[in-house]
């Protein structure tokens, strides 16, 4: 088990990254690496991420890098838990720019989603920072679930009906 990613970290493997990479492309990082980019969190266990497009060379540096920075790095986004959210790309947040690559969080309307599914604690709290930080509403997170919801029957490990709710539950009060 690699240690815990920090904001230090997280800004060298960002750094490290768009250096080893021979090609332009963007990366979305989202989950714990939003938490601690935000400052709601001090730590993650790793570093969830998706490339659109992939630069040339971005596995080849992902396996160097993983152990060089001794940091777990899952390709992991929402859209691969839950249908995507119409204008995701346009919602995520520019971060910075190393070499060939731009990082951005992956839109936070989607984590939120992803995370109310799930349903941990530790992911409701998430939302619920994000909440408290005004990163989303809760008016525009109910839409964008009715937006996605036809598509819910794509997702067999979903559960429409308490995903709903869920979010339900949530728009009227977070707590």
């Amino acid at each position: 088990m690699r240690s815990a990613a920090d904001v230090i970290k997280i800004t060298e493997f960002m750094a490290a990254l768009g250096k080893a990479v021979k090609s332009s492309g963007r990366v979305y990082l989202t989950g714990g690496a939003t938490a601690l980019l935000h400052g709601w969190r001090a730590t993650t266990v790793d570093v969830d991420l998706k490339a659109d497009p992939e630069p040339a060379g971005f596995f080849e540096a992902i396996a160097s890098l993983k152990d060089t920075l001794d940091l777990n790095i899952e390709l992991a986004a929402p859209d691969q838990f839950i249908p995507p959210l119409p204008g995701w790309r346009d919602r995520s947040p520019f971060i910075a720019k190393h070499g060939h690559l731009e990082f951005c969080h992956y839109d936070l309307y989607s984590q939120a989603l992803a995370k109310i599914e799930r349903g941990h604690e530790r992911d409701v709290s998430d939302v619920q920072s994000m909440l408290a930080h005004h990163l989303i509403s809760q008016d525009r997170l109910w839409e964008l679930f009715r937006a996605i919801e036809p598509a819910l029957i794509r997702y067999p490990a979903i559960t429409p009906a308490e995903f709903r709710h869920a979010v339900e539950r949530f728009c009227v009060s977070p707590c």
